[in-house]
């Protein structure tokens, strides 16, 4: 399948030509052609903080879900029945090879599928928003959790990050780096108040210090947006910040993991 559907093939000039065969038995053919450099569209001067989660995969501090893809739980169920499949097929036979290439056909779709995910919600925010703000998530430390590790690793999180990096750069956004022990979702985006405790399964929460009712979710994005310096407010914090592609920037606060005790507001 012809990728650019606008271009003819017969009249590239290309620099570069790589021809690959994947596992699944698909070939690929990629041309690097010299082209002028496109015009990134006017974002709309916006800022936006991401917190990306398991209940849905990101959701923005201007309230905005993005939920996860349905149809990936259909291709999974595909694929762990051609490797039932797989496992029943004696080996060295003609019957184990044809299930081997069914089984990385679907590999296949999975990864596709997952990969055009990403690509059209990075694409979204990178076109939307002047500047975007994500968290450092140490994705191979929380694979470790066996009950939460299938659910992280199917999110891809570290492709979009990486998908958000390069799009950013080219297309002259900020990108900013929120440190990953900022407690942003025990943080009360409207007076600064930190909880001491906040369980994985409390979705919404009441600040005792202003009475303010809070999504964890939301309210974690709209903190990752101030910790990163987007959005300036009297509540700003100290979280350490990286701007993707520009030397790394340093607060003033050291954002140690801290002992939080109910009442005392974040400094």
């Amino acid at each position: 399948m012809w990728s650019w559907p606008n271009i003819d093939p017969a009249g590239l000039d290309p620099t570069m030509v790589t021809v690959c065969r994947h596992p699944d038995g698909r070939w690929f053919v990629t041309f690097a052609v010299d082209v002028a450099t496109p015009t990134a569209p006017q974002p709309t001067g916006e800022v936006v903080g991401v917190d990306l989660g398991l209940t849905d995969f990101a959701v923005l501090s201007t309230g905005e879900r993005i939920p996860h893809p349905r149809h990936m739980e259909r291709r999974e169920r595909r694929l762990k029945r051609y490797q039932r499949m797989l496992a029943r097929r004696q080996k060295g036979s003609a019957n184990r090879a044809k299930a081997k290439q069914r089984v990385a056909r679907a590999h296949s779709r999975v990864r596709d599928a997952r990969r055009d995910f990403l690509h059209q919600q990075s694409t979204d925010l990178v076109r939307r928003f002047a500047a975007i703000a994500v968290e450092d998530l140490a994705v191979a430390n929380m694979v470790r959790n066996r009950s939460l590790a299938r659910s992280i690793s199917r999110t891809g999180w570290a492709e979009f990050r990486t998908l958000l990096t390069y799009k950013a750069h080219r297309d002259g956004r900020t990108l900013a780096i929120v440190d990953r022990w900022y407690p942003s979702s025990k943080t009360c985006s409207a007076c600064g108040h930190l909880l001491a405790q906040l369980s994985l399964g409390t979705r919404h929460w009441t600040c005792p210090s202003c009475g303010t009712r809070h999504d964890r979710d939301v309210n974690a994005a709209e903190n990752i947006a101030v910790a990163a310096g987007l959005v300036e407010t009297q509540n700003a914090c100290g979280a350490d910040v990286r701007h993707e592609g520009q030397p790394s920037v340093r607060s003033a606060v050291n954002q140690e993991p801290q002992p939080a005790r109910v009442g005392i507001p974040r400094l």
